[in-house]
């Protein structure tokens, strides 16, 4: 019953933000973005602390004040994913401006594919559906599921109405690895966030100057094809959301293939710590990411690993 009552809020409030004039449904999730910021909640706190990492030198007012804008851009992250299906292509190539385009284009109208890679910043869902409808680029992402299924679902539908495939990461008898794998073969696309890993399996990296883990999956799926790896970061600037394609991180001569593998997720790291930086509002980490604030019995797998 919960499940149920869950996914018809969604499909409710989907319905009903679509419509909506843009200066009302702005003002109503930023409403909604600085109550949450009041209460304190276990989601805000943990962005503080996130952020705390990236500015250590920063005092109590300036964390709450970059957590405040945190919670806005997050919940504009929602806002504008509710509302892009209705969105017309010149509405998206109004909407986003990103640098590094022309590269991405040229890898993959070589024959080679590509695979970009992003942290959580600013809107993910935008920048895909601009590649795909703006620059003509579809590609191929990963999913994690949601509950109820039926919620999944549906987001699984709204991302492919924008231009993607989107495969779950877990519970389906297809090989995520293998078919990206295909994907990048054929000279295609794969776009993937990468700066937190959920398999408890993913390469140590130093970010922020501590230890944590992300996923092995965008190195790893480029040297296993040949594909390009190009890291990303995005922010908002006003009514636009910009962002940068960054150069192809290239794989060291030495070191067998996973330690390839954990030196160019390193660079990624280093690449995304900037721009998190420069941007820090527009970073959405509203979860434990570093091993110092995950459970005991994860920290030591990992360095045991």
């Amino acid at each position: 019953m919960k499940e149920r009552l869950v996914d018809s809020a969604y499909a409710l409030g989907w319905a009903a933000l679509k419509h909506l004039p843009e200066p009302v449904a702005a003002g109503l999730f930023e409403r909604i973005a600085d109550s949450a910021w009041r209460k304190r909640g276990k989601r805000v706190l943990q962005l503080e602390k996130n952020l705390g990492r990236v500015f250590p030198e920063a005092d109590e007012a300036r964390l709450r004040e970059l957590s405040r804008e945190g919670m806005r851009s997050y919940l504009r992250y929602w806002k504008e994913s509710f509302r892009l299906q209705t969105w017309s292509r010149d509405e998206l190539a109004a909407a986003v401006d990103i640098k590094g385009i022309e590269e991405l284009s040229a890898a993959i109208e070589s024959g080679r594919g590509v695979v970009a890679a992003l942290p959580h910043m600013a809107n993910w869902d935008l920048a895909g559906a601009w590649v795909a409808a703006v620059k003509g680029h579809p590609f191929t992402t990963v999913a994690e599921r949601l509950k109820p299924e039926s919620l999944f679902d549906r987001f699984v539908a709204y991302r492919e109405s924008l231009g993607m495939e989107v495969l779950p990461l877990t519970g389906s008898q297809v090989s995520v690895t293998g078919t990206l794998a295909r994907r990048l073969r054929a000279g295609r696309l794969v776009c993937l966030v990468g700066d937190r890993d959920l398999s408890e399996a993913g390469l140590q990296v130093d970010f922020f100057g501590e230890p944590t883990r992300m996923p092995a999956g965008p190195a790893a799926l480029a040297l296993r094809t040949g594909a390009a790896l190009m890291p990303a970061t995005l922010w908002y600037d006003g009514p636009v959301m910009r962002g940068i394609i960054h150069p192809e991180v290239l794989p060291p001569e030495e070191g067998d293939q996973r330690e390839k593998a954990a030196a160019m997720t390193q660079a990624m790291a280093d690449i995304w710590a900037d721009g998190i930086r420069e941007h820090p509002q527009d970073w959405h980490m509203l979860q434990k990411l570093w091993l110092s604030d995950l459970p005991v019995r994860d920290s030591a797998a990992n360095v045991q690993g």
